[in-house]
């Protein structure tokens, strides 16, 4: 028990451990992900993410010590971003066919993503900072901590409801897209894209290249489209 405990000791300070837990926890998300039909409420990150927590609540790991390892993954988010330019590529004949819509989907969905987190807090009586938190959920988490800072919020909240947009958003995006009837891959890649960034974006490459590319665009768009409206509206409103 005594060597048990000190191998334990040496593994959870090393940055390696934490790296190989959080892809370890990945894998098995995807494998119980494929082994459920692809169900999009059998979502991967959230099921990684589920894994990670119960461990690092389990053995007493603090978040600081865990991102020693998770580090090295975090830094490939920005190839990873680069890289939806791939298949944005391999679909641009279709963006430039459809660039008067997308700017419109843009505007509406950004506009709207905002306005409906905004009014629910505004009617329940809540303070502005809370609304500044929430107000930038739907884009991706950099750019919405940067937005939520400067309007007075609290960017590590921001963090948090971003993650969670982007997983809802996943799960039950194709659900109610397919409720509603919507069968076009470009609208729904920028429905998708628009209110759940990155997180949609992956989910949206699974099921369509097509979808995946618009939704990639669609993530891009409503960053800066946010990053420069919002702030412009909030000091006019508030």
């Amino acid at each position: 028990m005594t060597n048990l405990a000190q191998t334990w000791v040496y593994l959870s300070a090393s940055p390696l451990f934490h790296l190989t837990l959080t892809l370890v926890a990945f894998q098995a998300a995807s494998w119980v992900f494929e082994k459920g039909g692809r169900n999009p409420l059998l979502n991967p990150v959230l099921g990684a993410v589920a894994l990670v927590v119960a461990v690092l609540a389990l053995t007493g790991t603090d978040y600081l010590t865990y991102f020693q390892g998770a580090q090295f993954v975090h830094f490939l988010l920005g190839p990873a971003t680069v890289a939806l330019a791939i298949p944005l590529y391999r679909q641009w004949h279709h963006v430039r066919a459809s660039w008067l819509a997308i700017g419109a989907s843009m505007l509406t969905g950004s506009l709207a993503a905002v306005a409906s987190a905004v009014a629910v807090l505004w009617v329940a009586g809540s303070r502005e900072a809370l609304m500044a938190s929430i107000a930038p959920k739907s884009v991706t988490a950099p750019v919405a901590m940067g937005i939520a800072k400067e309007l007075g919020g609290l960017p590590s909240l921001t963090a948090v409801l971003v993650i969670v947009s982007g997983i809802f958003g996943a799960m039950f995006g194709p659900l109610l897209l397919n409720l509603v009837g919507v069968k076009d891959w470009r609208a729904r890649g920028l429905a998708i894209g628009t209110a759940s960034h990155g997180i949609g974006t992956a989910r949206a490459l699974q099921v369509n290249e097509t979808a995946g590319a618009f939704s990639g665009l669609a993530m891009g768009l409503n960053a800066l489209a946010t990053a420069l409206l919002l702030p412009i509206l909030w000091g006019l409103i508030f």
